[in-house]
């Protein structure tokens, strides 16, 4: 095989991992955040983000783009992704048709907005409905983002400002909807009413201002009957929970039109006291910086934008990674090639093409791919000659996960989170030739070369504090060197792990939230399961809870399993009992939790006192 890449020294190699899988699944007790990946590798990919606060409170599940021409609803629910919660949940679907996006088409087979009421052919859209028939069952409300048509208005005004047009309202279903199960009443009308006049209360421009638009799907008059086979129908007529349509207008420009719809999920959670971290609007024209693309399994090339790749006819080509301003609805797509997602797909070449890069549907860079030789050009060399010095990255794992980082970079851990130091790449020197010290660790004490990489290092006892910056134990750095001379170094900056409470399931239908040091009163039969440990670790890596008493044997506390009180007591003859809950990480102490059994005072099998402590306990 011969290949020759128009960027000479651009052959650094970097053996970039990209686990693939079906379905990605963080569990709750991992963290705040849960990510999970559909149909990963295909057209139609769906990712799903389901955001946790500190304080338990209701779940808001936004879904944008399930109609491919409509960026205003897919770009704003993208920004809600990665928001920190105080109190309250959020689901975030930010592209639920990915493949229509990728076309800026409404739909690719059917309406994927038509598909909830079930029946026609299985294809990718029915797939997906049903998943997103799972989220709505998790969720108390839902939103739906589209950009409408037009302006809505209850009164003729003129064919763009109508009672038939979507734009710039709040759509629901039927104003006030009774459920025949329970009798529960839902008053969708009072609710898009009042959100309506918060999101105006931001627009200045009363033209633009929302208002609660009423489909009346249900009725045998209505004019928009088609909805019926909505996602919001099936919310409210299936499932018994509020959903409703929120429209922008199509007439906006994209950057007012996410605006708006941000205005709008900010006031529905206001309205459901879910209390975010607002996100700012950001929509950056999105600009590829390079793809690493494998020719023939072999090392990866990087290559810039505009720049071209020249291979020999029957090459395959892999794109493994496309890296822009922007994480996600990114594709490479080798054209005339595959689909319109060819990102780790092997691809054989048998004629000149170009990889064109998108986001969503919109061009954000390209490469082309010349079959034959290169002819060599002084101007590029020049070129290649002054980027080369900058280029210099680490691969390092963190806790397992690699990652890789930039020259002088700063990378933020939890005491107690492991550090193992891969590789080096360069298109400037060799990494065998390269030595990779952490300071502060020390291998091998009978033979300290000072070569650090393959050895897992844990922060919570293989350092040592007299090498690290400040002396204190809290930034240590690991530097690389050639003959000598220092050419790289990472930062690794260490804080404390802190627990903040522990949530509790105490029966049914109720949880408690317990703080570090407080002391619970119990009767002897309550009901103890463990939900979630709030922790600033990362997926609360390596955290476990134990339980004991005095002449008990010290249990582990498993997630979403009843204590065994029968296990306990069996060893004490005491009328009541003190337990205390330690929750640590490997050999550190993160807080306690006390528990009395004390059936004298507490007659009923639940918690019933939570005493607060003198003072918090933290080691």
């Amino acid at each position: 095989m011969k290949k020759i890449v128009n960027i000479r020294f651009y052959t650094y190699f970097l053996f970039f991992l990209f686990t693939v899988c079906t379905i990605y699944y963080s569990p709750a007790w991992a963290g705040n955040q849960q990510h999970m990946v559909y149909f990963e590798g295909t057209n139609h990919e769906l990712h799903v983000f389901k955001n946790h606060g500190k304080k338990p409170g209701k779940t808001l599940m936004v879904m944008g783009g399930i109609q491919g021409d409509e960026p205003g609803g897919f770009l704003s629910a993208d920004q809600y992704v990665d928001i920190s919660l105080y109190k309250g949940n959020l689901i975030v679907v930010p592209r639920a048709n990915f493949y229509s996006i990728l076309l800026g088409k409404r739909n690719v087979n059917v309406d994927m907005n038509r598909k909830f009421a079930g029946g026609g052919k299985k294809t990718y859209e029915a797939k997906i409905v049903e998943i997103l028939k799972k989220l709505i069952d998790e969720s108390d409300m839902l939103l739906n983002l589209h950009d409408g048509s037009g302006f809505f208005s209850e009164k003729w005004e003129n064919n763009m400002r109508n009672p038939m047009r979507y734009g710039q309202s709040i759509i629901a279903d039927c104003d006030v909807y009774v459920n025949p199960k329970n009798g529960k009443k839902l008053e969708l009308g009072n609710i898009a009413r009042k959100v309506s006049i918060d999101i105006n209360s931001f627009i200045s421009n009363k033209r633009y201002h929302f208002h609660f638009n009423n489909h009346r799907t249900h009725s045998k008059d209505s004019r928009h009957k088609e909805q019926r086979k909505s996602a919001t129908y099936y919310s409210l007529y299936r499932r018994g929970i509020p959903a409703f349509g929120v429209e922008s207008s199509k007439s906006l420009p994209l950057e007012l039109k996410v605006l708006h719809h941000n205005l709008a999920i900010n006031a529905f959670m206001r309205y459901m006291d879910i209390v975010p971290e607002t996100p700012a609007v950001k929509i950056d024209p999105p600009k590829l910086k390079y793809l690493i693309i494998s020719i023939n399994n072999a090392m990866p090339v990087v290559i810039e934008d505009g720049q071209t790749l020249h291979i020999e006819k029957g090459d395959h080509i892999t794109i493994t990674h496309v890296e822009s301003n922007y994480d996600r609805g990114i594709v490479a797509d080798v054209v005339g090639y595959g689909t319109v997602n060819d990102v780790r797909k092997r691809i054989k070449i048998n004629r000149n093409t170009k990889i064109t890069v998108r986001k969503d549907h919109y061009n954000c860079g390209s490469v082309h791919i010349f079959l034959g030789k290169i002819k060599k050009s002084k101007q590029f060399e020049h070129q290649v000659q002054v980027k080369r010095p900058n280029l210099l990255f680490f691969l390092v794992k963190i806790n397992g996960a690699s990652s890789y980082f930039n020259n002088n970079e700063r990378i933020p851990l939890v005491k107690g989170d492991t550090i193992e130091l891969v590789d080096i790449i360069s298109g400037m020197y060799d990494s065998n030739d390269i030595i990779f010290n952490f300071k502060g660790f020390v291998a091998n004490p009978k033979n300290n070369t000072g070569e650090d990489r393959g050895y897992v290092i844990r922060t919570d006892c293989d350092l040592q504090h007299k090498f690290s910056m400040n002396k204190d134990g809290r930034l240590f750095h690991a530097v690389a060197t050639t003959n000598g001379e220092k050419i790289g170094e990472l930062f690794f900056e260490l804080i404390d792990p802190l627990l903040s409470y522990v949530v509790f399931k105490v029966s049914e239908n109720e949880k408690r939230c317990v703080s570090p040091g407080e002391t619970i009163f119990a009767h002897e039969n309550a009901l103890f399961e463990l939900i979630d440990c709030k922790t600033n670790i990362q997926k609360n890596r390596g955290v476990q809870v134990f339980i004991n008493g005095d002449n008990t044997p010290r249990l582990l506390v498993r997630p979403y399993i009843a204590i065994d009180w029968n296990s306990l007591t069996q060893y004490s003859t005491k009328i009541n009992q003190r337990y205390r809950l330690d929750i640590e990480r490997e050999s550190l102490l993160l807080g306690t939790i006390f528990i009395e059994i004390d059936p004298l005072k507490v007659k009923t099998s639940t918690i019933s006192v939570v005493e607060k402590p003198q003072k918090t306990i933290y080691q």
